[in-house]
């Protein structure tokens, strides 16, 4: 995860990733507040994409939908 860090300059405080400014907002209290959930949605979105990889690998169980039951009578 990035770095995030808070500077105030004159009456706002911006928010920096890396040491690049990313956002202007007037109160610290906010500030922090959409850190935490800018790094909650990153954490939510590397999980997805852990997901989605999991299913897309091949999978080793059989597909019985194929198979005709040989009780059936056609």
């Amino acid at each position: 995860m990035k770095t995030y860090s808070i500077v105030r300059i004159g009456d706002e405080y911006v928010v920096q990733a890396e040491q690049k400014s990313v956002l202007k907002i007037a109160s610290r209290r906010r500030a922090a507040r959409l850190i935490s959930d800018a790094a909650e949605l990153l954490d939510s979105l590397a999980a997805l994409q852990l997901s989605r990889q999991a299913d897309a690998e091949p999978s080793t169980a059989r597909d019985l939908g194929d198979i005709a039951d040989p009780h059936e009578v056609p």
